[in-house]
Parts: C-alpha cells; structure tokens; sequence
C-alpha cells in the first residue's frame, strides 16, 4: 500500500530560517489545514526544534532524516511529500541535489534564494524537465524577492493602462533602538559568494535568453550611484541584491506567454541621511573587492561582525529587535493611460500617466521571509491550477501572477496599497 504523502516538509529545519519557517507553519496551521513534517541531517536536533517552536503539535510532527550530500536520503524525503520547503542554504552549494530530487520524484520545490547564479542555474538546467514532471521549481519566495515581484504585478494590475516602467525604493528601520545583527551569517554567506561570482552572471542569461527582447520606448536609465528620491523622501543608491533580477526574469515570461508589455525596472534602497550613504558605499567597494580575492572571502566569513559594522553575526538578529524591524517598498510606475492590443506597438505621446504604490510589513528578514514561503508553498498545494505551463523553473511573479498570492500576503501582514495616481 503507498504511503499518502505529506502537504509539505520543511528541509533544513535545524537552520536558523528553519526554524522560524516551522514557527510560520504552527501559525498558519491554526486557520489553513495541511500536513507536514520536517527534515534534517540530525534527528535529536530535528526533535529540539518541534519542542522549541512547535510545542503544541510535538509527537505529531513527521521527522525526516536527509542529508543534503546523500541523495539517496533527498530523495526519500522528496517521495514522503508534494512540496519541499527547502531552508537549507547556501543554495550555490547544497540547493541544486534538493532540486534534482524534487523533480525525479514529480515533487514541487519553493525555497527563499537570493543567489541569482543558483536561480538562474536551475532555470537553465532543469526548466524543462520540471515541465516534463509536471513540478513547480520557485526560488526567491521570501523577501528576496517576493515584495519587490509580486509589487510589481500588483501595480500592472491596478494601473488601468500599460506600464512602461517602475522604479523601487527599498528603506528598512528599526522602532526604538537597534541592538546587534540584523541579518544572520546564512544570509552573509549567500552575499559573499554572490557578489563574488556575479561575473557568471552575463554568460547564464545569454544561454537563457538567447534572444533580446524588443526595446521598449522611452527607455528607463538607471540614476546616479547617490541620489534623492523625491519617492521615497530619502537619500538612495542602487539597490544590488536579486529583486531586479526576478522581477526581469517574471516580466520576461509574461511577455513571451501572456503578451503582456514588460516594465522596465530599476531597484534603489534609501536612507535618511546622506552620511549614512556614503559610508554604505564606502563598506560595499570595500566589500566587492575583498570577495574577488580566496583570501578576502576567508576574512569576510571568518570575521562577519567585524566586516559587516556588526549587521551580520553567527548569532542572528534577536527576536526581540526582529519584531520592531519594518519594511516598505515603493514603487513609482510610469506608463500610458490607453493600453495598446499589442505590446510592441508604439504609443505615440509620451508617458501621461504615473501610480505609486507600496509593499510594507514587519521583520523583512526572517518573520516576513518565512511567511511569505509558507504561503508561496501552499499557493502551490491548492492553486496550481491557476499557474502556468503545468510546472518548470520559475519566479514568483510569473508563478503567482494568476493565484490569491497577494490577498493572502495581505492577510498575513504583507500589505499592499495604492498611494497615489496621477494623470496629464
């Protein structure tokens, strides 16, 4: 007789987001019904992590043993649900088996990646295959980049025209004072190895998209390294991490299989003060050069607080400074108020038409993470029906474009709202 598989199992559980996703699912579980377990390499470790987070439902909870360099084990684990959770990173060293298994064994896979080399990796290889088994790869299903995409979408749906380009402007603070790391090593370590291969990065995307997409008109040039925003009130730089990546990789596939106009983007992230951005600046060309070098990535992983101004440590934001941690993301859309049958057709009067948005909500980094993963997880138990191509390696945005992501983001404290709309 089959064993009926589980709804979900976390993978990576003992891990430091492991461990609050196994929170985020008690949470949910209180008003959604689904079953799940969790998986690592140690079981007594695997048991202190039910105690400490997930008390209520202890001696109910399946514990899986997987080790992520034994694939044999991955893919025992993958058999034993319909979706792996996978919270063990960094996904550039131990993502891709946990990938390979979820699709020999016809499993859907979500993750909370903000490596673009993996994500675009796993497009590469195993896009077709995913669609062959009829799975689900969705990588960057937590801050990274689900705020950034899905705002995206959201602004394309409300905007009443076609959108031709968005700016975003990412600000995070803190109420009252802020004491220790904000981010934990995990996610120091994924930054290192990101910045420090960003250089794979034009050859990937040029075997992915062999061909260029048309260009669109006026064209969106990026602002100067330090600028003003009169958007976000604030002093801003280029924002580096993955959200312009995904949201290009969504808006790309939109284009090709729904013939919707793509928006340009361009990502920022702002501070109150000018000083406070020249010294990010300073540490971040202080911070690509040394990861160019084996003995500056040495120095930057051995010495995180140090490197890092005291951002990151091994020891992770305290959960206390966790939940006084906000988050807003603004967007500024800019576009046409007539929307041409055909995206490529040219409007011929210059954008009219602007709409500013705003993603916002607590604890970016883990809080918010974890919740929006376990809600991309089970968007993809009960909705699949509304997502596209019956599987393959995708992003968030192009995933969810179609499903109730957004409504239950908002119902979860993800909020999304429409600031301002002006027309000439």
């Amino acid at each position: 007789m089959t064993e009926e598989r589980l709804d979900l199992i976390i993978f990576g559980a003992t891990g430091f987001t492991g461990k609050y996703t196994v929170q985020e699912a008690v949470k949910l579980g209180k008003t959604n019904q689904f079953t799940w377990g969790v998986a690592g390499r140690n079981k007594e470790r695997l048991q202190e992590v039910i105690k400490n987070y997930a008390s209520d439902a202890e001696g109910t909870i399946p514990i899986i043993v997987a080790d992520v360099k034994d694939n044999d084990s991955l893919k025992k684990m993958a058999q034993k649900c319909k979706i792996v959770v996978n919270c063990c990173g960094p996904y550039r060293f131990f993502g891709e088996p946990v990938v390979k298994a979820c699709i020999e064994t016809k499993t859907h896979y979500v993750d909370v990646s903000g490596e673009p080399q993996f994500i675009e990796t796993m497009q590469l290889k195993y896009n077709k295959a995913a669609q062959e088994a009829g799975v689900y790869i969705i990588s960057a299903c937590g801050f990274d980049s689900i705020p950034c995409d899905l705002g995206v979408i959201f602004v394309q749906k409300n905007f009443n025209g076609d959108v031709n380009s968005v700016e975003t402007y990412l600000s995070s603070w803190v109420d009252g004072r802020s004491e220790g790391a904000a981010v934990h090593y995990g996610t120091w370590e994924s930054a290192v190895y990101g910045v420090a291969h960003s250089s794979e990065l034009r050859d990937l995307r040029a075997k992915i998209y062999p061909q260029k997409l048309p260009q669109f008109q006026p064209k969106l040039l990026p602002r100067g390294i330090i600028h003003y925003s009169e958007v976000s009130n604030q002093w801003s730089l280029p924002f580096l991490g993955t959200d312009r990546s995904v949201v290009y990789r969504s808006q790309r596939f939109l284009y090709e299989k729904k013939h919707i106009r793509p928006a340009q983007i361009q990502t920022y992230v702002s501070f109150s003060s000018l000083m406070s951005v020249i010294s990010i600046t300073c540490v971040g060309i202080m911070f690509a050069l040394m990861t160019k070098c084996r003995c500056g990535r040495y120095l930057l992983l051995k010495y995180p607080r140090f490197f890092s101004g005291g951002f990151a440590s091994h020891e992770g934001p305290k959960p206390e400074v966790m939940s006084r941690t906000h988050f807003s993301i603004t967007l500024k859309a800019s576009g046409w108020k007539e929307k041409l049958a055909d995206p490529t057709d040219k409007h011929v009067n210059s954008p009219d038409k602007e709409m500013i948005a705003r993603v916002s909500g607590i604890n970016p980094g883990y809080g918010a993470t974890c919740a929006m993963l376990m809600i991309s997880a089970l968007i993809v138990l009960r909705e699949s029906d509304k997502m596209p191509d019956n599987g393959g390696v995708l992003p968030p945005g192009a995933a969810f474009e179609n499903t109730s992501m957004i409504q239950n983001l908002q119902q979860n404290g993800v909020s999304f709202e429409i600031l301002k709309t002006t027309e000439k």
